[in-house]
């Protein structure tokens, strides 16, 4: 049996596992959000991070990676990693996975999720929808062990870009980090 995981944050540019393949494609169904609360990696308890979540969304796409890990030993490992690194997502969905914009069949199906649900008994971190410029402010205080928010975010926004992917909620929230930072420097110097 071959485990297929997508990633749509951070996974895009850092694994931390093993895997034979990685494909670039996306999930129907859904969309990206800085949704989920961060308190164990981009952000403390007490400044909690913001950090990408999926939404069901009719008709909208989710751009990402998916990775292939076809020996036991390694899904263990990635297992491992992955349930510590996403201990935060309380979901796993199995979604099918396409590489062509217009093709009916995925690539691959089963393709397995983690995902942040609104669902805050089971879900503590979830801070759910804000407008742009109040993610964006939390974003630029927020730093926790992995490093500040806003490195999550320009990360994931140039990771996305080298494939082609221009997503509006993480090319306009990172837009307005930037003039947040640009107008703290000009009002500090």
């Amino acid at each position: 049996m071959v485990m297929w995981v997508f990633g749509y944050g951070s996974l895009i540019w850092k694994t931390g596992f093993k895997y034979d393949e990685s494909l670039v494609g996306f999930i129907k169904g859904y969309r990206r959000v800085f949704y989920q609360g961060s308190t164990d990696h981009r952000g403390t308890p007490e400044y909690p991070g913001r950090t990408v979540t999926l939404e069901p969304a009719d008709g909208e796409v989710c751009w990402g990676v998916a990775y292939k890990i076809s020996k036991k030993e390694d899904e263990e490992i990635a297992l491992t990693h992955l349930e510590v690194r996403e201990k935060q997502y309380d979901k796993k969905a199995y979604l099918d996975f396409f590489t062509e914009s217009m093709a009916t069949t995925p690539a691959i199906s089963g393709v397995m999720v983690y995902i942040a649900s609104p669902d805050k008994k089971t879900n503590v971190n979830y801070l759910g929808p804000a407008s742009i410029e109040e993610i964006a402010k939390q974003i630029v205080q927020a730093e926790g062990p992995s490093g500040p928010n806003r490195d999550y975010l320009f990360q994931l926004e140039k990771a996305l870009l080298q494939f082609g992917c221009k997503d509006k909620h993480v090319i306009d929230l990172a837009g307005e980090v930037r003039r947040i930072l640009a107008e703290t420097e000009l009002t500090s110097s």
